[in-house]
């Protein structure tokens, strides 16, 4: 493999900021449209662009579908469709800047779980970590204060779940390959999406055909270059840079659909992110300890 971490560094810098992008088409076309039915068909494309990708691989399709696991690999289909659903649906009631104020703890439900479901080993200073980090959690949705809204526990979920996505697929990468669990992830996806999300089918106007379009291809887009990044460095080195997502679709937010960063929104995600880089470096030092 390629090691060249500058390139990978810039390509997760473009990644984030593409995927930023397309939650900010989401949220305007979910803002009109069925969440379900906007999920089904940016699904349908990233389905498309799956199979593409694995048929061009050595062994074509039948090498990528291949898996002893496959109740684990349908199960992380499914979970990860459902969580893009509840992440849409946050865009919808909260916009770009507190669902990603609050979904950026994720990495650190990750590590919270990693030990009772993976069976890793989670030390005193990485537990502390999470601790600061959902404190700041805290901060953003403010429970028990009198502007404290349940619609808040809408990200957390999405987090939530997209951790248990990441805890699985490190799982089944104990014996499937990263295009195999690639290929379950956007087929099973878009079946799961099709079966729930035709019945909430609804026309769209020309423009927003063309928001679709554009919703779609920086879906396939954001995800082909999220597979270049880990082809040319290592992930250590550029999983830092993921956070980058969080400053870019709050950016989206306030230019484009006229949201505020309220101070405690600020104060606990900026924890949640120094919480969650030092326990991306703990991992790096255990990896380079062991």
């Amino acid at each position: 493999m390629r090691n060249d971490p500058v390139l990978g560094i810039w390509l997760m810098v473009a990644t984030t900021f593409v995927f930023a992008l397309q939650d900010g088409l989401s949220q305007h076309l979910a803002s009109t449209y069925n969440v379900l039915m906007v999920v089904m068909i940016r699904y349908w494309f990233f389905a498309a662009f799956v199979i593409a990708i694995s048929a061009r691989k050595a062994g074509g399709l039948r090498a990528a579908a291949q898996t002893s696991q496959p109740l684990v690999q349908g199960f992380r289909g499914l979970l990860l469709a459902a969580e893009i659903c509840v992440m849409v649906l946050a865009f919808t009631y909260l916009g770009l800047v507190e669902s990603h104020a609050v979904f950026v703890c994720y990495p650190l439900l990750i590590a919270a779980l990693s030990g009772p479901i993976l069976g890793e080993q989670v030390g005193w200073r990485r537990w502390t970590a999470i601790g600061v980090g959902f404190i700041g959690v805290l901060i953003i949705i403010r429970p028990g204060a009198g502007v404290f809204s349940p619609y808040a526990l809408i990200p957390l979920l999405s987090a939530s779940m997209f951790a248990l996505y990441g805890l699985l697929t490190r799982f089944v990468a104990r014996r499937d390959s990263a295009a195999t669990s690639f290929f379950w992830t956007g087929t099973v996806g878009a079946v799961f999406m099709t079966a729930i999300g035709i019945w909430f089918w609804e026309p769209m106007t020309p423009m927003d055909w063309v928001w679709m379009g554009c919703l779609c291809v920086t879906g396939a887009g954001g995800h082909y270059l999220l597979i270049k990044c880990y082809e040319v460095a290592e992930a250590s080195t550029v999983q830092p840079f993921a956070y980058l997502q969080m400053p870019f679709a709050s950016a989206f937010g306030m230019v484009f659909f006229g949201e505020t960063l309220r101070t405690n929104v600020a104060i606990g995600a900026a924890l949640i992110i120094g919480a969650g880089l030092f326990t991306l470096w703990r991992e790096r030092q255990k990896r380079r300890a062991g």
